[in-house]
């Protein structure tokens, strides 16, 4: 066994769960035998704190009370030196015994136990306030109905069988040791603030990590044809763990043809029609398009439904699902309607990456890039050394490129949520966007051109536009280029297979929301980490750029 100083769970109390008769005290003294930590029931020393047996405790002043002193028992507990503290059956239970678990940053495991496993247990308990002149079978299967689905809220689920109390023991300890905390980025934004919440297998915890933060265990899910037979079964078991119910389950096609007006009804009329009400939350459960989609159908129907995003793409992960902004498009440009919705909170399921095509992983990466020239020269040259690693799926390159995008978009997002900063601030994450979204507009959104693919070639034009006009070395655009084309991405316009006309593309550009009294606006550049917006660029030196990267006059 390692130091305990060399494990996750290092500094954190380990609080252990369950029905009446799970083991919590037997494993937990020796977990904590094995661990070196104090061990502590909270039954024990609740009635030390009282002078009273649990009992007398109910009898006297009723559950209520009881639970308002177990909260603050349990809290105090927590707040000191790390522990293993065995709860009483009931304190998980309690909504706010449970937040006050997560305050404390203590590892909660549920020791889960089947009935019959249970019943053997609790053979002579009648002196506990829950079995006095009861079944005892009956109490335990009415309190696993009950509670069941708020254990599940609990870090770590261990199943337990009729094995030693030593065999359980040490299957706590080998989880508790392997556990690996998601990571969580907080995009604060007063009262609508909310976590993005990054790490593998997430989506077969949806259920434990959205009931804290939903007004109710109710929901919709909005999916696509490609993700749904890849992940909506994962995610209907997690949800099913945590007592959610599924009020329908919508599917759209895949692509970006699915955000428009067309699309957005049938989910409005499909949300409306299985009984949504304003605590129904609408999960995202796809790419950045069922992302945006779902969000802007969430953020109309009823006047506003709480709102999850559950991105399963890189490219979603990395920038779509962070920020609030949904929308759906129109022929003359993309994402022209739509509003500012934040999501309750978003679970960026890194393992879901595993299952993309590499085109789309590629796609991805181009939002990554470009976060890369917006930090600055530390993350730009991540990229240049991983990038290639990353688009071949390594889990590592993937996962810190996901943290870092985040990391940036959160506090971007926080310092100007709706894009109202006269310079800089959100409009910055529209590097090669202006390009990008012209060039997918004039492809009709059919799939022949992917949003990334079209930002990658954004990005080169950004970064030679920002040169010849003197903001930016000259060998900027090239470093942009190879790098991109060195991933597989399109890095020109001559690598895409149909020809562009100059005119078309700047008739596209005037239709960008970043457009101001008719003045087209970029997002250009002085070097990695060094962006900023720009109004007075001339429209003919725009075109000559166009021309000369291969566009027809």
């Amino acid at each position: 066994m390692p130091e305990p100083s060399a494990l996750p769970y290092a500094g954190r109390s380990i609080v252990l769960v369950g029905m009446p008769g799970a083991g919590k005290s037997s494993i937990g003294r020796r977990l904590a035998a094995k661990l070196g930590l104090p061990f502590l029931d909270a039954d024990t020393e609740i009635e030390a704190a009282a002078g009273l047996p649990i009992t007398e405790i109910f009898a006297r002043y009723g559950e209520a009370h009881f639970r308002d002193g177990e909260r603050r028992v349990i809290s105090r507990l927590l707040a000191g030196p790390p522990i293993v503290l065995a709860t009483g059956g009931g304190a998980f239970a309690d909504a706010r015994t449970r937040a006050a678990i997560r305050r404390s940053n203590a590892v909660s495991v549920w020791l889960k136990c089947r009935i019959p496993v249970l019943l053997r247990r609790v053979a002579g308990r009648e002196h506990r306030p829950m079995f006095l002149n009861a079944d005892p079978a009956e109490v335990l299967e009415r309190l696993m109905v009950a509670r069941h689905p708020l254990y599940a809220e609990a870090d770590l689920v261990i199943p337990c069988s009729d094995e030693s109390p030593e065999v359980t023991t040490r299957r706590v300890q080998d989880a508790v040791a392997g556990w690996q905390p998601p990571a969580r980025l907080p995009v604060a934004l007063a009262e609508r603030s909310y976590e993005v919440v990054v790490g593998e297998g997430l989506l077969a915890r949806a259920g434990a990590l959205l009931a804290p933060v939903l007004p109710a265990r109710r929901v919709a899910i909005v999916t696509d044809a490609t993700v749904a037979p890849l992940h909506l079964p994962v995610l209907r078991e997690g949800l099913a763990e945590a007592g959610f119910t599924i009020a329908t389950e919508i599917t759209v096609p895949p692509g970006e043809a699915s955000k428009g007006f067309g699309q957005l009804q049938s989910v409005l009329e499909q949300l409306l029609a299985a009984g949504t009400d304003r605590r129904t939350a609408v999960l995202a459960l796809g790419g950045g398009v069922v992302g945006d989609l779902a969000g802007f159908a969430a953020a109309v129907a009823l006047r506003g439904l709480p709102f999850v995003q559950l991105p399963t793409t890189l490219l979603a992960q990395v920038d779509s699902s962070v920020g609030g902004k949904t929308g759906v498009n129109l022929p003359l440009g993309k994402n022209l309607v739509g509003a500012f919705h934040q999501p309750r909170i978003v679970l960026a399921d890194t393992g879901s990456l595993a299952t993309l095509p590499v085109r789309e992983l590629r796609a991805g990466y181009a939002e990554v890039a470009k976060h890369g020239l917006l930090s600055g020269e530390a993350l730009w040259r991540w990229c240049e050394a991983e990038g290639a690693a990353l688009v071949a799926g390594n889990p590592a390159a993937l996962a810190h490129a996901v943290l870092e995008s985040c990391r940036l978009k959160a506090a971007v997002v926080a310092a100007d949520e709706r894009e109202e900063s006269p310079e800089g601030g959100r409009a910055l994450l529209n590097l090669g966007h202006t390009f990008g979204h012209a060039l997918e507009a004039e492809c009709g959104y059919g799939g022949a051109l992917l949003h990334g693919e079209a930002v990658a070639i954004g990005l080169g034009l950004a970064a030679a536009l920002s040169a010849r006009l003197g903001h930016c070395s000259q060998e900027l655009p090239g470093r942009v280029m190879s790098h991109l084309a060195a991933c597989g991405l399109p890095a020109r316009l001559p690598d895409l297979s149909r020809r562009f006309s100059a005119a078309a593309l700047l008739a596209r550009m005037r239709k960008d929301k970043k457009v101001r009294d008719g003045a087209l606006r970029f997002v250009l550049l002085r070097g990695p980490g060094e962006a900023f917006t720009a109004g007075e660029v001339p429209p003919a030196l725009v075109e000559t750029l166009l021309r000369d990267e291969g566009c027809e006059s």
